[in-house]
């Protein structure tokens, strides 16, 4: 059994970075010279999927971006998503709304010194992005507690997400990976607040 379902856009996007080595764009002021980042949505966002999230943002080829919401947790749990795989069933932790893109695809985040596998990219150190369906279900069964599955994922078009900063839309903090796979998420965008603010006031 696969977690993985038909071809995504998503999917078809991080393989086709996978194979060109993933050479990092050029970013704007506002965001690192390379690796991922935590969007931290400000106050004045209100919309009705992204108010109040935590993204992790990445570049890849001609100025577009990818990422996934950290902290909105679906009512399904994995071993209901798949009932038949095995190893799920010994898994009970939600899985996420990556975002809007492409629901139907499973993607996982992984805690790991080493690449879990193919179809993995490296989003910074220790942190893993994994894509690949038969990697994915090895994650599923080895290292679950060191990862968060997803369902969708969040696409942006070249010069959106500069677009964004520049309106005002993001936070920008480094995508540690405890903060990425922080266990709790109900607090999650009121404790990124909280270190945005000391962060702001130089402490």
């Amino acid at each position: 059994m696969s977690t993985r379902r038909g071809n995504s856009v998503v999917l078809r996007l991080i393989l086709s970075v996978l194979a060109s080595a993933w050479i990092v764009p050029g970013y704007s002021a506002d965001l690192p010279e390379s690796g991922a980042v935590l969007l931290v949505a400000r106050p004045e966002l209100q919309d009705p999927i992204y108010s109040e999230t935590i993204l992790i943002a990445w570049p890849i080829e001609q100025g577009r971006h990818l990422g996934f919401i950290l902290n909105k947790p679906t009512t399904v749990s994995l071993k209901e998503a798949f009932p038949d795989h095995a190893p799920s069933q010994a898994v009970g932790a939600p899985v996420y709304l990556g975002g809007p893109t492409d629901v139907g695809t499973m993607f996982a985040l992984v805690e790991a010194h080493d690449s879990p596998g193919p179809g993995s990219m490296q989003l910074s150190p220790d942190l893993f992005l994994v894509v690949a369906a038969d990697t994915v279900d090895h994650v599923i069964e080895f290292e679950a507690e060191h990862a968060r599955f997803f369902a969708g994922a969040v696409v942006w078009q070249a010069g959106e997400l500069d677009e964004e900063l520049k309106r005002g839309a993001w936070y920008v903090l480094d995508a540690e990976p405890k903060l990425v796979l922080s266990q709790k998420t109900d607090r999650m965008w009121q404790q990124m607040m909280h270190r945005v603010e000391l962060r702001e006031h130089g402490i």
